[in-house]
């Protein structure tokens, strides 16, 4: 069922934070040639934020090698940081940035306030660091975080014994009053709008005094390749989570164990590069791409074939080559809403309609980015309508234009990859790409090469 559809004119994500009209806009490169490029990418966000959190709860120092430098990992590391963590940069960490050696803190202390940027691994992951911390930590972050669903963090926390005031928004900003303690046990939540919830309890349950027993209670649970990405990641450390039923799990008390990590390359910022070459044509390779891997943007080697795209691999290189057009999909992508805005922009771009659902949850990301892609896509001239959990796209001619950002770094991507082969797209704030891979601008354009210059 089609719900609606939207303009620029019509919707501002916004909301009463638009940015200044004298922001700089990032012209696009267009394509000149097929595409010939090879490069690696800089570590994965969601598993370098899932192991500082557990290298500051773990019994031993842990050592971290060619983890994300960005501004989410930043804020993930000033933050535990405030709380009494000691994280040293370790000089010959790669290409992209220092290794980092973490030593956990005797005793975990708040009194601070943490700025959680748009991070949501930072407020939905730290709160529960606090509520094991001494003394009160006040959570907060940019405006759009303030509109950022919140409510199960805080109310799952209460129910295992933590002190949140929150005023009653069951929103930002809140303070946690942590005791040093958590009682832990059975809780059931909804985690229907975010898998972060889940991930957010199960990587401190084994400090809890009772564990933890968690249960969804919702009728979907999105991205459920973040949690095995939590599973597997708590395995690593020594901690077992079992799996009584599908939306059930169990974590015993117990240590968590310092380690030594190799972080893999983030595979959802592959997303852009490997989808340019469908647009431009030629063929774009991904070095250091992981053999075995939880992380939801190795189902691009099941999508992008489906647009059109050819995809191989040679040890750990992945190349996409393009095909004579792009093809309209009907896709799912209910394990990997991530991956969707820079989906989204090739399928508008595509010779046919194209239906993508299993989304409705990224309304709630940085920004409502259903909505959001209806504007920029339309605002340009396309056919975008929202679904009832997705959106419908129509092929139609695209002219140039400026296309907002909404502080979105996934949002200012997918204006990347359209104005390949739509020239005078202007993007607004291309530097929100900082959020997860500060490099992008500068890898875009050497990809592109220098004739789009």
């Amino acid at each position: 069922m089609l719900i609606s559809r939207y303009s620029k004119p019509e919707f501002n994500p916004y909301g009463d934070n638009a940015p200044d009209e004298s922001t700089a806009l990032w012209p696009a490169p267009v394509a000149p040639t097929p595409l010939s490029a090879a490069f690696g990418l800089p570590g994965s966000k969601s598993l370098t934020n899932r192991e500082l959190v557990l290298s500051a709860l773990a019994d031993s120092p842990s050592l971290l090698r060619s983890p994300l430098h960005s501004r989410d990992s930043d804020l993930m590391v000033d933050a535990l940081r405030q709380l009494g963590t000691t994280i040293e940069a370790v000089p010959g960490g790669g290409e992209y940035g220092d290794d980092w050696k973490i030593t956990p803190a005797d005793e975990l202390l708040g009194s601070t306030t943490i700025d959680c940027g748009l991070a949501g691994t930072v407020m939905r992951f730290l709160p529960v660091v606090a509520a094991l911390a001494l003394g009160p930590t006040t959570f907060d972050g940019d405006a759009g975080a303030r509109r950022r669903p919140m409510a199960t963090t805080i109310t799952s926390l209460r129910a295992i014994g933590a002190d949140i005031n929150d005023d009653g928004r069951l929103a930002l900003p809140f303070t946690v009053h942590g005791r040093g303690d958590l009682a832990g046990g059975e809780v059931t939540i909804d985690s229907g709008s975010s898998s972060q919830f889940v991930s957010g309890l199960l990587l401190a349950a084994a400090r809890f005094e009772n564990g933890l027993h968690l249960t969804h209670s919702g009728e979907r649970l999105p991205s459920l390749p973040h949690i095995d990405m939590t599973i597997a990641t708590l395995a690593g450390r020594g901690v077992t989570v079992a799996r009584p039923s599908e939306r059930e799990w169990v974590v015993e008390a117990g240590l968590i164990s310092g380690a030594e990590v190799d972080i893999e390359p983030d595979l959802s910022n592959a997303a852009p590069f490997l989808c340019a070459a469908l647009v431009a044509g030629g063929s774009v390779t991904i070095t250091g791409w992981p053999e075995a891997t939880t992380q939801v943007g190795a189902s691009l080697a099941e999508l992008l074939p489906r647009f059109g795209a050819t995809v191989t691999r040679e040890g750990d290189r992945f190349t996409v080559t393009g095909g004579d057009s792009i093809r309209g999909v009907e896709i799912d992508l209910s394990t990997g809403g991530e991956l969707a805005p820079n989906l989204v922009a090739l399928a508008a771009l595509a010779d046919s309609p194209s239906e993508i659902t299993g989304i409705g949850h990224i309304r709630h990301h940085e920004t409502d980015r259903l909505a959001a892609l209806i504007a920029e896509i339309n605002g340009l001239g396309g056919n975008v309508t929202e679904l009832d959990d997705g959106l419908r796209i129509e092929p139609a001619p695209l002219t140039g234009g400026v296309w907002r950002s909404y502080d979105d770094h996934r949002m200012a991507t997918s204006g990347a990859i359209i104005g390949l082969a739509v020239p005078g797209v202007e993007i607004e704030n291309i530097q929100t790409t900082a959020k997860t891979l500060p490099q992008f601008a500068a890898l875009w354009q050497s990809m592109v090469g220098e004739a789009a210059l």
